[in-house]
């Protein structure tokens, strides 16, 4: 069973779920929209992946964003940023049964992810 954390509507996250039902694999989803984002989650992620791999600057979000609030130069920043506006972590964020994480989806990394 794999853990997916981002927003159920996303195409991308849909794209996620098609290849998930059609290869018989398992998951749970943590609907930022519904649950919130973990923040202790999110600092973990930042740690183990780098803030700069989970900010989204190509979506719409980030684009309606002030400028002062698209310069984030910190791991903090970062974090109060996504905690504010979840729409700019990218998604989906995966978590497989051994703890390790996937950023995005491409169908080949996630076959080899998830299995």
């Amino acid at each position: 069973m794999i853990k997916m954390y981002g927003i159920k509507n996303c195409d991308t996250m849909k794209k996620a779920f098609a290849w998930c039902e059609a290869n018989h694999v398992s998951y749970e989803l943590h609907d930022y929209k519904k649950l919130g984002v973990p923040r202790e989650k999110l600092v973990a992620w930042c740690r183990a992946l780098g803030w700069q791999t989970l900010l989204n600057t190509k979506g719409a979000t980030w684009r309606k964003l002030a400028p002062e609030q698209q310069a984030v130069t910190t791991q903090s920043q970062a974090v109060a940023l996504m905690l504010e506006f979840p729409n700019v972590i990218r998604r989906p964020l995966t978590e497989n049964d051994t703890g390790q994480i996937l950023v995005g989806f491409d169908p080949t990394l996630f076959d080899s992810f998830v299995r």
